[in-house]
């Protein structure tokens, strides 16, 4: 089993874990120990320093705001972390991760912050200890970038570029313009045949 060995920048700093045992990700919380104040930007693209109250931060709507998790994580080579948005704190709080998803490389060797941005029109409290993202663990493939002098053909009946497939889901008729068999496929299939077909008063006519 691989293993993410992970850093306190304080004594009291709490390690993150995994809230059940099907969990994908392991939760990111809030670490105010040993911090004093937060960075971020506001609404109109200024960037401040705050202090923190009573281990407690603030972000305003519009602010995109680092929050210190407490955390280095030593990550081994041929791997990442992905830190994700938390569905609850995005419905509930408009809470999310300003930067969408957070990649951190194997190389990076500094405390992790979380980006977070207040899409609500409140001004959001985080307490010391409150989980405000999800991370996980992702090997990474290896790959080199080509350059190729000829455009890529078509591989699909993909008609467009972005948008192009719309928003419509999918009904039967569609699906079914897609199905194709040989002729030796479909002798195979069997339609099954009711014994009894009811009519009138429920009274049955044989099949023959």
């Amino acid at each position: 089993m691989n293993r993410l060995s992970i850093y306190k920048t304080h004594p009291n700093v709490i390690l993150p874990k995994f809230a059940t045992k099907g969990s994908a990700c392991f939760d990111l919380a809030f670490q105010a120990e040993g911090k004093s104040t937060y960075k971020g930007y506001n609404a109109f693209n200024t960037e401040f320093t705050r202090s923190l109250q009573d281990g407690r931060l603030t972000i305003m709507p519009g602010d995109r705001v680092l929050v210190p998790t407490g955390y280095i994580f030593d990550i081994p080579v041929g791997y990442s972390v992905r830190i994700h948005a938390r569905s609850g704190l995005s419905l509930k709080q408009g809470l999310v991760l300003a930067n969408a998803e957070a990649v951190i490389d194997s190389d990076y060797i500094e405390e992790t912050m979380v980006m977070l941005t207040n899409l609500s029109e409140n001004p959001l409290t985080i307490n010391n200890g409150d989980r405000i993202a999800q991370a996980e663990m992702i090997k990474s493939e290896d790959y080199v970038l080509w350059e190729t002098m000829e455009r890529p053909l078509k591989k699909t009946d993909r008609d467009g570029g972005l948008g192009s497939t719309g928003v419509a889901v999918f009904n039967s008729e569609d699906l079914m313009k897609n199905i194709t068999m040989t002729k030796e496929e479909a002798d195979k299939v069997t339609i099954p045949l009711e014994e009894t077909i009811k009519r009138g008063r429920g009274r049955p006519k044989k099949v023959a």
